[in-house]
């Protein structure tokens, strides 16, 4: 792939603690995404083993819009690349899932007004195209949201808030598109990060990919039960279906193990990457990628339910892009989440100097510390906080109860 693809350590403070600094990349993200992500990285499997018929026909179902003109003229420069890369140019796609209530969503969510994302990843393809890793973005995070357009033209005004206000905001005539832009927008000035393109999916996408699979196995750490998730789950391993893997994807409060639920993001989000991984482990011990009939009904249960840059459904650039990642491996499929701290109130966290690391890395197309869908600490991914990454359920008082040991909980 060449220029044609851009076309167009304070400790991180979370559940989820950040390991040494490595070079070997590792991987493990949305109550409804933290498996958008894959629908993307399986749609580029796809696109690279079903040939242009079939990947073209499956892409027909997502929706494309174009918001670059959302995004103004001051945009941060592109991914910086390594000298000795010679397979192409880094891409940054931003990821999420969106929890509109539109249609068959309020089915599963409840008829609540407006657009909201639980989820924001930016999804990283190293130059090289030997490493992919996935960053979330805390929905609470207290920051800095820019003023976003829309294409009728109006300006929706900014302001300090928590981080997914920019999808509420971008998303008030309810066009995931322009929605989309304002988080692209906000990520961009925040971070420096240049986003190439978006994909947007919402719940009922979700689950269907889930159920595509056949379900994915997970262990649960002990009784669960969430009469607002409309989640019941007895602990051990077991396989999921598409409802209750996105039930226990969007879970933050439970009236039986709350031992196990805490209420906060943080943990919510390492809890959605070991989902994420475990579908990950899933997809490639079934030969997702080269069985064309399992993977056609898998992107495209994803796909009806998908809204995206024109280029993620542009079948030769995806198939050009898939097999230029044949080769990655496991390992280096790395998920991380930005490096934060509570804020004295405990109801949103901030980012700590650590984070500016991690986004000069992708900048500069550089591996991240993080966990991979192969390293064993996966197992304990929310271990019991000490000091100043003491959780509290929303509005509550701080807690140290245990964390979720989703693998340890059911070895053998």
């Amino acid at each position: 792939m060449g220029s044609h693809e851009l076309h167009h350590r304070d400790a991180r403070v979370s559940l989820l603690r950040m390991p040494p600094r490595r070079h070997s990349a590792r991987g493990r993200g949305h109550p409804i995404f933290r498996t958008v992500t894959y629908v993307v990285a399986a749609l580029l499997g796809f696109a690279g083993v079903g040939g242009y018929y079939y990947t073209a026909s499956a892409l027909n179902h997502i929706t494309t819009s174009n918001n670059e003109a959302l995004l103004g003229d001051v945009r941060p420069p592109v991914p910086i690349v390594p000298k000795d890369s010679s397979k192409g140019e880094a891409i940054n796609i931003l990821l999420m899932g969106s929890d509109s209530r539109a249609g068959a969503n309020a089915d599963i969510g409840g008829a609540v007004g407006g657009m909201r994302n639980d989820t924001t990843i930016v999804m990283h393809i190293s130059a090289d195209r030997t490493r992919i890793e996935f960053m979330s973005i805390p929905r609470d995070s207290w920051v800095r949201i820019p003023d976003c357009k829309l294409f009728d033209g109006s300006t929706v005004k900014g302001w300090t808030t928590k981080f997914n206000v920019a999808f509420a905001n971008g998303g008030k005539n309810g066009n995931p598109a322009e929605a989309a832009a304002c988080v692209q927008k906000s990520v961009e000035t925040l971070t420096g990060i240049y986003i190439h393109y978006y994909a947007v999916v919402d719940f009922v996408g979700f689950a269907a990919m889930i159920d595509a699979l056949g379900g994915v196995p997970m262990c649960i750490p002990g009784h669960i039960v969430s009469g607002k998730a409309g989640l019941d789950l007895q602990p051990g391993k077991q396989t999921l279906n598409g409802t209750q893997a996105l039930a226990w994807a969007r879970l933050r409060t439970a009236e039986v193990g709350k031992e196990w639920v805490e209420g906060s993001d943080i943990q919510r989000i390492a809890r959605q990457q070991t989902l994420l991984a475990h579908t990950a482990e899933l997809a490639m011990s079934k030969n997702l990628f080269t069985n064309q009939g399992q993977l056609r009904k898998f992107i495209t249960a994803g796909a009806d339910s998908m809204t995206t840059s024109p280029r993620l459904a542009d079948p030769t650039f995806l198939i050009g892009l898939a097999f230029s990642l044949r080769h990655i491996s496991q390992e280096n499929i790395v998920f991380a989440t930005v490096p934060n701290k509570y804020t004295p109130d405990f109801l949103n966290v901030t980012w700590t100097p650590a984070a500016n690391t991690m986004f000069d890395d992708i900048i500069h197309d550089r591996a991240i510390a993080g966990t991979s869908v192969k390293d064993q600490s996966n197992a304990a991914p929310v271990p019991a906080p000490t000091g100043t990454e003491t959780l509290t359920p929303q509005g509550g008082t701080p807690t140290t109860g245990p964390g979720i040991d989703l693998n340890g909980a059911c070895a053998p």
